[in-house]
């Protein structure tokens, strides 16, 4: 994970800080249902899967793929991984520790808006177009800034604002072609919110008409040119 907040240790000390026990436990239930019922499905079943600025391994620990890996700065996030799941710990703006075309899918939910710049997002999107195999493909979830507006900078490690549209573009500039580009998918955050039956997240992510009340968060899907 590259950040503008680098201290390892004071990229712990916010996690454990904004992610209490219940919390995690909420958030690991809410992702096994977003992966059951959204995201298995576009992963193929022998795919080699990277988890980008994996924080507690939410996604990667629940999907089902041929090879995983997770990549973050924070070193507790090794702590909640399943074993089978190669942990990267590294500035995902340098070189990635991966041969080229090793990956089918990099994965990144809440991520990119740590990042400190454009380029720091430029250098990452080419590290993972390196590592990506020809269509090899690229899901990319966050705040939407048109929609979130002043409460992104709630956070203290927020720094880069974009939209579906601006990280659209940087895909196409960088060696990929996009091919959905959802502006609202998933609320802003789970974070000070109430814990919601998952039979609600089902039916949410089964009616796209609902999205654009509540999605304050984009979906760009994109495949290595």
């Amino acid at each position: 994970m590259s950040s503008s907040v680098k201290d390892p240790r004071e990229l712990q000390a916010i996690y454990e800080r904004r992610f209490k026990e219940e919390r995690v436990a909420y958030r690991v239930r809410l992702w096994r249902t977003l992966v059951a019922s959204f995201f298995q499905p576009m992963i193929p079943p022998g795919a080699a899967v990277l988890d980008l600025g994996c924080g507690y391994g939410e996604f990667i620990n629940q999907i089902r793929c041929g090879s995983r890996f997770a990549m973050d700065l924070n070193p507790k996030a090794a702590e909640h991984l399943d074993p089978a799941v190669k942990f990267l710990f590294q500035d995902c703006s340098l070189r990635w520790d991966l041969p080229d075309q090793s990956l089918d899918v990099v994965f990144t939910s809440n991520f990119f808006e740590h990042l400190p710049d454009k380029l720091a997002l430029k250098l990452t999107l080419i590290e993972a177009a390196r590592c990506l195999k020809p269509g090899g493909q690229l899901i990319a979830l966050g705040p939407n800034i048109k929609f979130v507006q002043g409460a992104y900078w709630d956070f203290w490690d927020h720094f880069l604002s974009l939209t579906e549209l601006s990280l659209s573009e940087a895909l196409d500039n960088n060696g990929y072609r996009v091919e959905r580009a959802v502006p609202r998918f998933l609320p802003y955050t789970t974070i000070n919110q109430p814990a919601f039956p998952m039979a609600f997240v089902r039916l949410y992510l089964r009616l796209p008409l609902l999205w654009p009340w509540f999605g304050r968060q984009f979906l760009v899907v994109a495949r290595r040119r």
